[in-house]
Order: structure tokens, then sequence, then C-alpha cells
């Protein structure tokens, strides 16, 4: 196995703190429906966000994903008013948010935030009434998302009653009960089965679908690139690569298969597009080429040996794409780590830190 740096030009500026993004840049995209704009936030001499900028658009699923203490729920908790920015401001169709139009936002919050011992039923109209419907339509709309997802037998129950997976299934409802305008949900699939991840999946679509923007976060990257339109990776508090999965994979970092079974070990170590060489378990050469580079080269190479068998490419999925961008990021921590103290714990909590 060899192995070089990668070089910092060049497509690869995902690579820097530039945004690598297949979208247009500056300013507010054209039918997007909720635009974040330059975040900034600070601890104390630690950057939770620095410049945060990413929109979601008019029936759009948009994945939002990094490392922990990447910065995430610090957004999506500014988005819904619980945290202030620093700098920046959050726009829903064109116009800054009003407590009004956060009324209108359906939240799932990663910690969830259900009263365990209320009953569901119960606990879900009351959630609808706070967004502003009325006690009857909020029955109505009760009834009509638990069966949607399958609780409509324990509207009876205590939250704390419910499984893991059917205690998911009832935050999702309380975010959508009240039929919202825009969907902020944080790691809604983390602790689901796979029959929930199809019936959370299915929802998501079906509101995108009736022109919802719908923003999520996940550490299941696969599910992430099968649902979304398009994807942003966050590192160290800020957005490094954005755009609809199929570009991001095309211009990263991709794999060459060549079989080549007369070249000699390390033909193509020097070649200067070939960030790493190695061997699959058919004795395949594998090749690590640079964003942007001329493939051609390496076959001329490879042909200058003897005969080749096979020339394939092989994109990067999501997740060894996430691991390109993140692991050449400055290691900046985004989110402060929690107080050792009980007193300096609850100070953090009521200062809506994360």
């Amino acid at each position: 196995m060899c192995s070089r740096p990668s070089p910092g030009t060049g497509r690869a500026g995902i690579r820097t703190r530039r945004v690598w993004s297949s979208d247009t840049e500056g300013g507010e995209v054209p039918g997007a429906a909720l635009t974040i704009n330059e975040l900034s936030k600070r601890y104390g001499d630690i950057v939770a966000l620095r410049d945060m900028t990413f929109d979601v658009r008019a029936g759009e699923l948009f994945g939002f994903v990094g490392s922990n203490g990447a910065g995430k729920t610090t957004t999506m908790r500014i988005v819904l008013g619980v945290l202030a920015a620093d700098a920046g401001e959050v726009r829903y169709d064109g116009v800054p948010l009003t407590f009004d139009v956060r009324r209108r936002i359906g939240y799932m919050p990663e910690e969830r935030g259900l009263y365990p011992k209320m009953r569901v039923g119960e606990q879900l109209e009351y959630l609808a009434q706070l967004h502003g419907l009325s006690a009857a339509a909020a029955r109505t709309a009760t009834r009509q998302w638990a069966a949607r997802l399958g609780i409509e037998t324990r509207l009876g129950d205590e939250v704390q009653a419910l499984s893991l997976g059917n205690q998911q299934r009832a935050q999702l409802a309380a975010a959508l009960v009240h039929d919202p305008a825009v969907l902020v949900l944080d790691e809604p699939f983390s602790g689901l089965d796979p029959l929930a991840v199809d019936v959370m999946s299915d929802v998501l679509r079906e509101r995108a679908a009736a022109g919802v923007p719908v923003v999520f976060s996940s550490h299941q990257l696969d599910l992430v690139e099968r649902l979304c339109d398009r994807v942003g990776i966050v590192s160290a508090g800020s957005m490094v690569a954005i755009g609809p999965v199929d570009e991001l994979r095309a211009g990263g970092a991709s794999t060459l298969v060549v079989d080549a079974p007369d070249a000699p070990a390390g033909w193509a170590d020097t070649l200067p597009s070939v960030l790493s060489t190695g061997r699959d378990v058919r004795g395949r050469t594998e090749l690590r080429l640079a964003a942007g580079a001329d493939d051609q080269q390496v076959l001329r190479a490879a042909l200058a040996t003897g005969p080749v068998r096979e020339f394939a490419h092989r994109r990067p999925s999501l997740a060894q794409l996430f691991r390109e961008v993140v692991t050449h990021e400055p290691p900046t921590p985004a989110d402060p780590p929690p107080p050792a103290t009980r007193r300096g714990r609850a100070r953090w909590k009521k200062e809506g830190r994360p």
C-alpha cells in the first residue's frame, strides 16, 4: 500500500474552509422556503457555528449530516428560536422568522420532548392547540396522525409505557399534528426498527411531496443518501459540502479499478493524480484518484505495462464522501462539552446550550 497527502487545490477544495458546493453560491436561492444565512454562535472562546449557510427548498428533503458536536443541533435550535445567534439570520419565504412563523414549524428534537407521564393522545392534542388548532381540529389531527403512524391503539397510554420505537412515532406525530409549513427533525431515525424506518421515510416523502421543506439530521448515511434530494455536510460549525448526492459523489475522490495482469508492483505509485494504491481480493489494482483527475493518464500508464482487462470507476458512497470531507477539516471543536458540576449543568440548561 502506498499513499500520499492529497493536493489542496481544484475540486478537492472541500479540504479547505471553502464550501464545496454544486449549488448556486451567494444570496437566497430562488424557490428556497427556509434560508439559513451566515449564522455564527460562540460560547466564550469556543466556536459553535461559523458562517453557517444553506437553504431548504419547498418540497425538498434536505439531509443535514456531520459528526457529533459539528453544530447541527445548535443550528436547528437557532431556527426554532430556542437559541439566539450571535450573527446571521434565518428567513422563511424571504421574510425573517417571527413567532407566528415559528408556530408553523414542526420540530422533533434529538433528546425528545414529550412528557413521560402524560397520555399520548392528550399530549398530542395539547401540543396541537399550542400551535393554534382548535380543540376539535386538534382531536381530529391527533387521531389521523396516530393512525398513520401506527400508534392509534396507544393514545390512552402514558408515553413512558411505550417502546422506544413507538415513542419515536409519537414524537413524530407531535411534530406533524399541526400541519406544519416546515419540518425540522433532529435524528428522527434513531432507535427505529426497519419497519418503523420505512414508515418514517414514507411520511417524510409525503410531506415533501406536499410542498413542505424537510430538513433532518441523521448518522445513518445510507438512509440519507437514499431519501434526500440534497445533502449538507457540516464540520466544526461550518458547511463544508452541499449539493445533490450524485453531484457530490461525482466531484469527490473516486476509486479506479484496473485489471492489468502484467503490470509490475507499484506501477501507479508515482502518477500525480493517484492519492493511494492497493489491491482488492481478486488481485486488481485499486487506485484512489483526486477529484478531477485525468483517468486517461492512468489508462495510458496501465497499457504501457501490457493488456488491460478492466478499467472502471467506483464512485464513493455518501459515507465515504463524508469521511473524505470531515477527515480533512481542522479538528476544531464545534459544540462545547457540558460542565462537569451539577450547578454548571443547570446553568447550561437554563441558557439553552446543546
